[in-house]
Parts: C-alpha cells; structure tokens; sequence
C-alpha cells in the first residue's frame, strides 16, 4: 500500500509538472476545465504580438479554433496589423464579437470605420450589401451595450459628424453622456462643451462646469488645459499647476486617450 501511496504521488506530481510547463502559473481552466482563462490568453497573445514568438502565436490559433472567444479576439487583434491579414482578423473578431465579446466588437467596429475611411484596405464589407459606416455604428453600438466606454464615446462621435448614421446632436450627446458616465476622459470634456454650447441639449453652465471638472479629474489633458485658462484671472497659482499637469499628462500618456 505504501508504495502504491508513493507511486500515485509521483504520477500527480508529473502531471502537474507537466501542466505547468505547458500552461505557465496562470492556466487556469475555465469553468467547465476545458482550456486556459481570459488572463492566460490575453498574456500569451502579449508574448506573441510583442515578441513575435511564433509558439505563443500557434497556442491562439489552436485556442481560437477551439471556439474560444478571447484567443480569437486576440488573434484577429494580431492579424489586424499585418498586411494581407485583414479579412482573416475580421472573420475572427466578428466570431468572437457575435459571442458576446465587447472588446472584439469594439475592434471589429474600428476596423469597419478604417475601411469607410479608406485607410484600410480590406474589401470584407463589399459582400453583405451594408456600407463599412453602418457595420461600423453596429459594432460600436453591440460593444457600447455591453458597457464598453470608449464605444459609446465612438457613438457619440459618429453621431455628431455623421458617420454611418445621419447626423443627430440629440443622439450624440445621450451617447457622450454615457461614454461619460463609464468614465471616458475625452466624452466627459466633450460633453461639457455640448451642454456649454446646447449641442443636442439644453445650455446648462452648471453641468458643462461639471463635467470640465470630472474631465480633468481623470487627467485629460485639454480639459486641464481649458480649466486652467477659466481659472486664470482669478486663481493664477491653480492655473499654472494646471497647465503644468496638462504638459506633463500630454507628453507621459500621448496615447492613452
């Protein structure tokens, strides 16, 4: 009995082994055991797209042809980038998107918007008889229901120039004022500019005021810029810290926005 205790130890102790050398300390199954978490794909399509480590890359393709919605958002998100890769990357983020991932859809919709722009060359959309600008205002709109912030601010900006959809104010600012509500930065300034101006809402100076504020609370650059200048006859000093946080937020995070 006792070696039969030390053998059975020995074998699970070569299992897990094995698991990790395969998997790393972050292959965690999902919940019905079947294959790696959302953490454990997203950290090997980081190791594939930064590193070009065309192992990390065979894993997402194996991932996503197991119908796994975040190794083919992950590797529609790394074929995006290459060249004679488009259509294949929208095929695997319209898989993922229709599955009910909201940063897939996201992409995808960015993709569509680069086509209706002419700085993407993919012909997917000359098929379904629907214009690049409307798949565009439909992905948008699927990842903004799912509370993905920088989607509704996309929709608040299609909307305002009409892109994909007529122009409409009134639409605009409902879907600025919830791209501000999720916490979007660049929505919270441009809704304080709408609500300045009574760009598709009444002219209220009060929650113009407030969402300048709340823009520059989360560090967004013209917002802090702006705030500096309607402070400055009568508080200098704040003005000035404000226009030196503005310079150094723009030059630390120019892509963050």
């Amino acid at each position: 009995m006792k070696r039969w205790s030390i053998t059975l130890l020995a074998c699970l102790s070569l299992a897990a082994l094995t698991a990790c050398r395969e998997g790393g300390p972050h292959m965690a199954a999902g919940a019905d055991g079947a294959g790696p978490d959302a953490a454990r794909i997203e950290s090997v399509a980081m190791t594939a797209s930064q590193q070009g480590n065309a192992e990390a890359e065979q894993r997402l393709r194996s991932w996503a042809a197991r119908g796994m919605p975040v190794a083919q958002r992950e590797l529609g998100i790394l074929y995006r980038a290459r060249p004679g890769q488009q259509e294949e990357a929208m095929r695997l983020l319209e898989q993922a998107a229709r599955s009910g991932d909201a940063q897939a859809a996201f992409h995808l919709a960015e993709a569509y918007r680069g086509i209706a722009n002419g700085t993407s060359g993919s012909s997917a959309a000359a098929s379904s008889g629907t214009s690049p600008g409307a798949l565009a205002w439909r992905w948008y709109l699927a990842a903004a229901e799912k509370k993905h912030a920088k989607a509704a601010l996309m929709l608040g900006l299609l909307a305002r120039n009409g892109e994909g959809v007529p122009r409409d104010a009134a639409r605009s600012a409902r879907w600025l004022e919830a791209a501000s509500e999720l916490g979007n930065a660049h929505a919270m300034f441009l809704l304080a500019y709408a609500y300045r101006e009574g760009q598709g809402v009444p002219r209220d100076a009060a929650r113009a005021q407030h969402w300048l504020e709340e823009s520059a609370e989360h560090e967004y650059p013209p917002a802090l810029q702006e705030l500096a200048m309607a402070v400055a006859d009568s508080d200098a000093e704040r003005a000035g810290h404000l226009l030196k946080e503005a310079h150094e937020h723009r030059r630390n995070n120019w892509n963050r926005f």
